[in-house]
């Protein structure tokens, strides 16, 4: 990692590059190509373990930039396999046992139901059962008890994000902050940030430049004050195909290379 690096861009995965439904980036490829060529930096920062981001990281090509797993809780270093020391999930459940019913986590659910619920193979489910830091999951119960759920989870010390399909609990690490940690370390001259859902804002606004990915499947993430000023932009297609023309548009006007080529 070059102390002289012109960018740096944190992306989520699920529903930003990475399609709601079918998991799949090839919309997004001019970008990443784009990417590559100028020497940026692409770091993944995700809801995912280490175990399910490691192999990922791999096929996309970006083994040599670390990646955030768990929404913060971890970092994976560059060119390192999903092995990651156990932390602070027991914990988490822990105190998960002792607050209401009503929510669901990953650790509660067999491999086979989490694969029905997600969409994912088996096999990538099972990844996605490697918890390290923190606790998924969907809440079942009425919707008008999930606020008294979530301020008896921050009594308990636990934080509670919503992503695009799940809500998370952890001990409070952010993506924000593990994004300041890489930043501190690589100072790009440029940062980019992309996400769809309410838990990317921090990360979003921590940036250079924010990119609110449009999601019709998710929550909507509401109006943020960089929007005023264009700092931060939302896309007009979903996806990977949103997330393809912002960066290259984005590319553009930083001046780090011609007129963008590739809609997606």
């Amino acid at each position: 990692m070059s102390p002289s690096l012109a960018l740096l861009v944190f992306t989520d995965l699920d529903g930003t590059l990475l399609d709601h439904g079918s998991y799949r980036w090839d919309a997004a490829r001019p970008a990443l190509t784009a990417l590559a060529r100028i020497g940026a930096g692409v770091v993944l920062a995700s809801s995912k373990t280490a175990a399910e981001m490691a192999p990922l990281r791999d096929r996309l090509g970006l083994g040599d930039w670390p990646a955030i797993v768990e929404n913060g809780g971890g970092v994976l270093p560059p060119g390192t396999g999903g092995e990651l020391p156990a932390n602070t999930h027991q914990t988490v459940r822990a105190r998960l046992s002792g607050l209401p019913a009503g929510f669901v986590g990953f650790s509660d659910l067999s491999v086979a139901d989490l694969a029905e619920l997600t969409g994912l193979s088996t096999d990538v489910a099972g990844l996605a059962k490697q918890r390290r830091f923190t606790e998924p999951g969907i809440w079942t119960g009425a919707e008008a008890d999930l606020p008294d759920f979530l301020n008896a989870a921050e009594q308990a010390g636990l934080g509670a994000t919503r992503g695009g399909r799940f809500l998370t609990l952890s001990l409070g690490q952010t993506k924000a902050g593990r994004m300041q940690e890489v930043i501190d370390r690589t100072r790009p001259l440029h940062s980019i940030a992309l996400g769809d859902a309410p838990n990317d804002v921090e990360m979003l606004q921590a940036a250079d430049h924010g990119v609110i990915v449009q999601n019709p499947h998710g929550p909507r993430v509401p109006p943020l004050p960089g929007e005023a000023t264009g700092r931060i932009r939302r896309t007009t297609r979903p996806g990977p195909a949103g997330w393809n023309r912002a960066v290259l548009d984005l590319l553009q006007e930083l001046t780090l290379i011609g007129d963008p080529q590739g809609d997606g």
